[in-house]
């Protein structure tokens, strides 16, 4: 088969690396669900217990620790984040004794049955309760030598999540800076104790808030994970191609300016997109919040969640939220977050599949270690799976899709990818020729997008043949015009 001019460069030591590369994909995160009760409506724990099992989700974040959920959850396997409410911080910072009759209490009295895996002190503290910023830190140590005391503290983690209005400066992201009265205070003894306990920072974030209150300079697709022409860092020299990476990117930031932290792993704690907002609400669709949690869920699952600055790390992410909550107050998006409306339908139509994915035969990886698969066809009970997993093979894709470039890697890694597409991957890249059909525009990234997706197309779109070492990924928008109507008549 002919290749293409600039796939021919790639002969050589990248052509021969790269099919190594595909079948040893980067780690893969994990994406779990927060599981919020601010409403009358809900179904009652059991039931909710088993909605997560039957849509295979395995991790849950929740706000408390509620008895009659950790009760439920028990002998599941799904793993659990627990929180010491934000009105608890001053007597778990000032009392050793509190802090550990409250881990006894609300910890040790369920686990291993309950496998709670870590514990949220406090929740946007410096949003919510800034009254309480102070003792934060102090109410985590509390908490961890109560774990450590018990023997839990090499299994149960410690942390708090954050919410970016921590940051002083968070445009562009290599500016990144905490606010002067949380840095040095507070800051910097919360990484120095999550870097000495082995646990993580919560970040929550949330790019359609940004989207929403500057929709005239923000473009949609760089908002929802779609191909954009991305934004260039002048301060660091990086180009990006997503609001979330930028996002995050600016928390980098501000946290290697107080120190070095690089041990210290994220993960969003919270990030969604509302199905339904008030008329100044920009952005809030069901259409929008299907796209933002499925092209990041797959992001996640394939390794490639990694950002510009921190482009090999895995990255774990909770999706807000499980269900739409009635009587949670604020605008009509608050209450439109759901995955799920209270009578357990899915409050928009992608059929989807929260567990542990299965590596798929073929070039290009696997889902990794659990969260958000797509299935075309359904639940994992449709698929014959009784497990929750989906078998190698399914498909996970709803209706069209399409596999595109990722900018991101560069051109180097998308020209190995290219040149492995068009050569051993059996890619019919004949279209993208000098002077055939779609050679123009004449830039690595489209051509790429065109070989990655025949050979996507071809492998019947299933798990992992849209990966390519984290050079590519799936979006369920067609990326340009060129070739997409021979793709809907050849793979529909």
């Amino acid at each position: 088969m002919a290749l293409p001019r600039r796939a021919l460069l790639a002969a050589g030591l990248l052509a021969a690396v790269l099919p190594l590369l595909l079948l040893c994909p980067a780690e893969a995160g994990v994406v779990g669900v927060n599981y919020g009760r601010v409403a009358n409506n809900l179904p009652n724990p059991p039931a909710v217990v088993q909605l997560l099992k039957q849509q295979g989700i395995t991790q849950v974040k929740l706000y408390d620790a509620e008895p009659t959920v950790l009760r439920a959850l028990a002998n599941t396997g799904i793993k659990v984040v627990v929180a010491l409410p934000n009105e608890q911080l001053a007597a778990a910072a000032s009392r050793a004794s509190f802090a550990l009759l409250w881990v006894r209490r609300n910890v040790a009295a369920y686990y291993p049955a309950t496998q709670i895996q870590g514990i949220a002190v406090g929740n946007e503290v410096f949003a919510t309760a800034k009254n309480a910023t102070a003792q934060l830190v102090p109410a985590m140590a509390n908490v961890h030598a109560a774990l450590a005391r018990l023997g839990l503290d090499n299994a149960i983690k410690v942390s708090s999540p954050v919410a970016l209005t921590a940051l002083a400066t968070s445009y562009p992201s290599s500016a990144g800076v905490f606010r002067e009265d949380l840095a040095q205070p507070v800051m910097k003894p919360m990484l120095d104790f999550l870097a000495q306990t082995g646990s993580y920072l919560m970040v929550n974030a949330y790019p359609f808030f940004a989207y929403s209150g500057n929709a005239g300079d923000i473009s949609l697709d760089y908002a929802l994970f779609r191909p954009n022409a991305g934004v260039l860092d002048s301060g660091n020299g990086l180009k990006y191609y997503s609001l979330l990476d930028a996002q995050l990117d600016a928390v980098f930031a501000a946290v290697n300016r107080l120190g070095n932290y690089n041990g210290v792993r994220v993960v969003v704690s919270e990030t969604g997109w509302p199905s339904k907002g008030d008329a100044g609400e920009t952005g809030a669709s069901a259409a929008n919040a299907a796209a933002y949690n499925g092209n990041l869920a797959r992001r996640v699952l394939s390794g490639n969640a990694g950002t510009p600055l921190r482009p090999n790390a895995d990255m774990d992410v909770y999706l807000f939220a499980l269900f739409n909550e009635n009587q949670k107050p604020g605008p009509t998006s608050e209450r439109n977050y759901g995955v799920f409306y209270p009578n357990q339908q899915k409050v928009y139509d992608v059929e989807f599949v929260l567990g542990r994915g299965s590596p798929a035969a073929g070039a290009g990886g696997s889902q990794g270690n659990g969260g958000l698969g797509w299935q075309e066809n359904g639940g994992p009970s449709s698929s014959g799976s009784t497990s929750g997993n989906p078998p190698s093979g399914v498909k996970v894709t709803t209706g069209e899709a399409w596999c595109v470039a990722n900018a991101i890697v560069g051109e180097q890694r998308l020209l190995a990818a290219l040149n492995y597409a068009c050569g051993e991957g059996g890619a019919d890249c004949k279209a993208i020729q000098p002077g055939a059909a779609c050679y123009e525009p004449n830039t690595m990234v489209a051509h790429a997008s065109y070989a990655f997706n025949d050979y996507y197309q071809r492998k019947g779109r299933t798990i992992g043949t849209c990966d390519f070492a984290g050079a590519a990924y799936v979006v369920n928008q067609p990326p340009t015009k060129c070739g997409t109507s021979s793709y809907r008549r050849r793979w529909r």
